[in-house]
């Protein structure tokens, strides 16, 4: 974690260093001069011009001091950083692999250089607001500096509960943002200027139109074994997530593969035996000869580890528990990293909204009828199959046009809009911040790759803003560090270059199956998808009712809400109304405990 500021307001800034983390009591952590302080334990370069703080891995670390003339005086990545802008400038970045943000300060031009790795992997906080400038890897730092004022942003807070999250660059903080990924932010503490810049773009790559499945399957093996050699390297015990799915257990058939040590892998199992995939795990552990542990979890123990799970949140989501349990799970058994497979769903095509954009596509022509005709038959799908599902089917029937960037939305959707009109007392209901985002993308390359634009749509929303910020703050309050090879840049950019008919998946991730039938055996990928997920309906209406309960009526009190209807959503989701699934509560619950816990 790292902490700065930058404020005319306040004449002891190492005293807000402190405020930002209570546990930073030792002055020599702090750098500072007379308009700037950062913390914690910044390095400064060999010229002594550059000061750095640095959170994350760098995975070429070893490559990189080849290459630089400097005087190496330690081991660490902040050194390699400062030898490189040394030489390069800003352009250094671009050298750098790995899951990483760092703040690196100018004293002699006076700038705050915020830099962000390629897909977000790590988090990175700023705030600017006429108290002063302020950055950090957590949120409630920000807070705690007394730079930023704790007001809820409507806007962040209706992206909240249209999506699980709020979209980047904003957060449910109407002065807190996040840096984007692949993104280099520099701030002048003299003038006050700011800009923002992007070195690296998740559609810059160039399609692939004439490749053979086979040529492609070669490429993806050689990537992302690549990929794994270059996350494992660390000097501290390892181990890696196994759910016993496509993702996990490719991952762990290929660290056995590529590593010298037994592999250590961990499962969460559930006494619900519907969501119980704990025998998929076993088999893979089994056929690796891993170190495997294995966690059968009840309701009851779930209820217990809850309530620290939300109060880490430093942001709210609608995700998030079950990383937080067993990163505790594989830290007390003596793991100070573990792999991740997320990011496998996204890149390989195995969500289900992949097939129903293509589809989408397919019936592009249904939006040429007159909007009458589209209505009506939305109406009769929503009478004839009450659901989720056929709410949305009726709200992308009654679009003006076909847009691949709101379709998408949608079908991510998780309260809807004519919901969010009842339970909110925000009028008008502000744009889809998901929606102004994509348009910024070329998401429709080509007809060839549909699947590549809902790769990008899915990696720049749903995966930056919900699962690896999730992982990140569900991991770090047990100092384990989590590495997702699935996201290396390399491998990324090629598959999301390939056309549809090689990705399309006929069978689950038919791309990632048909290159590894060695570390994937048919037993797992014709197994039902089943996912990293809890038994929420059932808890909710059960073990975990009286804490939702108390939580949703206190939310309903609240300024924003309206208070008969955030009510009647919790009674009909009790009743069992198939219009309202847990999701759409169980946002209700976390966000009253996250503004409870952090904005009191």
């Amino acid at each position: 974690m790292f902490y700065g500021i930058t404020s005319p307001k306040f004449p002891n800034l190492p005293e807000i260093i402190r405020k930002m983390n209570p546990q930073f009591s030792d002055i020599n952590g702090i750098w500072h001069n007379q308009n700037i302080a950062i913390g914690y334990n910044p390095m400064v370069s060999e010229c002594e011009r550059y000061v750095v703080v640095y959170n994350g891995a760098i995975y070429n670390i070893k490559e990189l001091r080849k290459t630089l003339d400097y005087q190496f005086r330690t081991n660490t990545d902040s050194e390699v950083i400062l030898a490189a802008w040394s030489k390069y400038g800003s352009k250094a970045v671009e050298m750098l692999q790995g899951g990483f943000a760092f703040a690196l300060f100018d004293i002699k031009e006076k700038n705050i250089f915020l830099v962000r790795d390629r897909l977000g992997i790590k988090p990175l906080y700023w705030c600017d607001s006429v108290k002063g400038f302020a950055f950090s890897t957590e949120i409630r730092a920000l807070v705690a500096s007394g730079v930023v004022e704790p007001v809820i942003s409507p806007v962040g807070l209706t992206d909240f509960l249209r999506y699980q999250t709020v979209q980047t660059p904003d957060t449910i903080l109407e002065e807190v943002k996040m840096s984007e990924p692949g993104s280099i932010l520099t701030f002048n503490t003299v003038t006050g200027k700011k800009t923002i810049s992007k070195y690296w773009n998740i559609d810059s790559f160039t399609p692939k139109n004439k490749i053979s499945a086979f040529e492609a399957q070669e490429t993806v093996k050689e990537l992302f074994f690549r990929a794994i050699e270059k996350n494992l390297v660390t000097d501290v015990p390892f181990g890696a997530f196994l759910s016993g799915g496509i993702d996990s257990s490719a991952i762990v058939g290929a660290m056995a593969k590529v590593s010298n040590s037994r592999i250590k892998t961990f499962n969460i199992s559930f006494s619900e035996e519907k969501f119980n995939e704990a025998h998929y795990a076993r088999h893979i552990a089994e056929m690796h000869n891993t170190e495997h542990q294995e966690i059968k979890l009840s309701s009851s123990q779930f209820l217990e580890y809850l309530p620290n799970a939300i109060s880490a949140m430093d942001h709210p989501s609608g995700d998030g528990p079950n990383t937080y349990i067993i990163s505790k799970i594989a830290k007390d058994a003596g793991i100070s990293m573990a792999f991740s497979g997320l990011g496998g769903d996204e890149l390989f095509a195995g969500y289900a909204i992949f097939q129903r954009m293509v589809k989408l596509e397919q019936y592009r022509s249904l939006w040429k009828m007159p909007l009458s005709i589209r209505n009506s038959v939305g109406k009769l799908i929503s009478s004839m199959r009450p659901g989720v599902a056929s709410t949305k089917m009726a709200k992308l029937l009654s679009m003006p046009r076909f847009d691949f960037s709101t379709m998408y939305a949608i079908s991510r959707q998780v309260l809807m809009d004519n919901e969010l009109t009842n339970v909110l007392n925000i009028n008008p209901l502000p744009d889809h911040l998901p929606i102004t985002k994509l348009r910024q993308l070329n998401l429709d390359k080509s007809k060839q790759h549909i699947l590549s634009s809902v790769s990008m749509a899915e990696m720049t929303t749903y995966m930056h803003d919900v699962l690896l910020r999730d992982s990140d703050q569900m991991s770090v309050p047990h100092a384990l560090e989590l590495r997702v090879p699935f996201l290396d840049p390399d491998l990324v950019e090629f598959v999301l270059s390939l056309p549809d008919s090689i990705k399309y998946p006929h069978t689950p991730k038919k791309l990632l199956t048909d290159t590894f039938p060695d570390l994937l055996p048919k037993y797992i990928v014709n197994r039902p998808k089943m996912g990293f997920l809890f038994p929420w309906s059932h808890w909710l209406k059960n073990d975990l009712h009286s804490y939702a309960d108390i939580r949703i009526r206190k939310l309903a009190k609240r300024e924003f809400f309206n208070e008969s209807a955030v009510l009647k959503l919790w009674e009909d989701f009790l009743k069992g109304d198939s219009r309202i699934n847990y999701s759409r509560v169980w946002l209700l619950v976390v966000l009253e405990e996250y503004l409870s816990t952090n904005l009191h």
